[in-house]
């Protein structure tokens, strides 16, 4: 009887372990880990950086509460959503599925939008640029929505994905007719930047060439090309992504063009406590984007939602200028 019960427990334990094996699983597809545009970080970055928080339910609304985190049930989309939880979840995508990214546009009547990504679970697949296109097509969903500031998409509705291929680091994509209508609109800049840095996320993706069905693709193009205030934000935060799993310490990383390349971060609880505020230096400023990526550690009691706020102190008073905020989750 007592050698029964030693097998089974042992049993037990195995099958733990075994399951906390697979959940540390990286997150990739065939194409690699998505990649930043920082030369230094990229895909070496840790996991807890670009992680999906839980479910992730696109249609689920954002909770502000301290002690409400995301489930570990898989799910569609990177926007949290609202089912109890006191510690972080596992940090990769489930057997099964990829952890992609989309990027759509953060600060709606902010005066300071920019691109930000967000990430998207999606079932395993080879064609996982096909997999990120048809997640950026779809726009931004539920909590990202409703988030304050929100979140849109320069993209015109309706716009489908009808062909996509890549050839020697250069991927030509090919949309349905409603493209056309971001060519007549201030809109354009930005949907074409949303589609370059979405599939320009993977390693075998370095330019992009966009075509209208029935119509000759444009020239090709890359992330650099769309390094301009009004695209990006001032200070782009690549890494965490919107709604991600910021790791303790918080790994940010991007690019930034600001006075003398100087900045500050910030880590805010849910209630908006400050726990965190630190200078960081970019590789190049005033008047050139440079690469930045800096740890910023922090104390919290328990996992919960923050805010990560990046911003330049003004050179006339010292007053927060091109501020930039989003959620993330922060963990003990």
């Amino acid at each position: 009887m007592i050698a029964t019960l030693r097998t089974t427990a042992l049993t037990a334990v195995l099958a733990a372990v075994a399951l906390a094996v697979a959940a540390c699983a990286p997150a990739s597809g065939p194409l690699g880990t998505p990649a930043s545009p920082v030369a230094t970080t990229g895909a070496s970055e840790p996991a807890p950086t670009d992680a999906t928080p839980g479910t992730a339910s696109p249609t689920a609304a954002p909770s502000l509460s301290p002690s409400t985190g995301p489930s570990v049930a898989p799910s569609g989309s990177s926007a949290p959503s609202g089912s109890p939880a006191s510690t972080a979840p596992v940090s990769t995508a489930p057997a099964g599925t990829t952890i992609v990214r989309a990027y759509f546009v953060l600060g709606s009547f902010t005066g300071n939008p920019g691109l930000v990504p967000v990430l998207r679970e999606v079932p395993a697949t080879k064609a996982v640029a096909r997999a990120a296109m048809t997640a950026l097509l779809a726009g931004p969903q539920g909590a990202e929505l409703e988030a304050s500031p929100a979140m849109y998409s320069g993209i015109p509705e309706g716009t489908r994905l009808v062909d996509l291929t890549i050839a020697a680091k250069v991927a030509t994509v090919t949309l349905s007719n409603e493209w056309t209508a971001a060519k007549a609109s201030f809109q354009a800049g930005m949907a074409s930047a949303q589609v370059v840095y979405t599939l320009t996320q993977f390693p075998t993706v370095n330019l992009v060439r966009i075509a209208v069905e029935g119509q000759q693709p444009s020239g090709a193009v890359g992330r650099s090309d769309y390094q301009e205030i009004g695209i990006l934000p001032a200070i782009f935060v690549d890494r965490p992504a919107w709604g991600a799993a910021a790791g303790n310490p918080a790994r940010i990383s991007g690019i930034a063009n600001v006075f003398e390349a100087t900045f500050r971060a910030q880590v805010l609880d849910a209630k908006g406590g400050l726990l965190a505020d630190q200078q960081v230096v970019a590789s190049c400023g005033t008047g050139c984007w440079g690469t930045f990526s800096k740890d910023i550690a922090y104390t919290v009691a328990k996992g919960q939602y923050g805010t990560l706020r990046v911003f330049e102190p003004s050179a006339k008073d010292g007053s927060p200028v091109n501020v930039t905020e989003y959620r993330v989750w922060l963990t003990p």
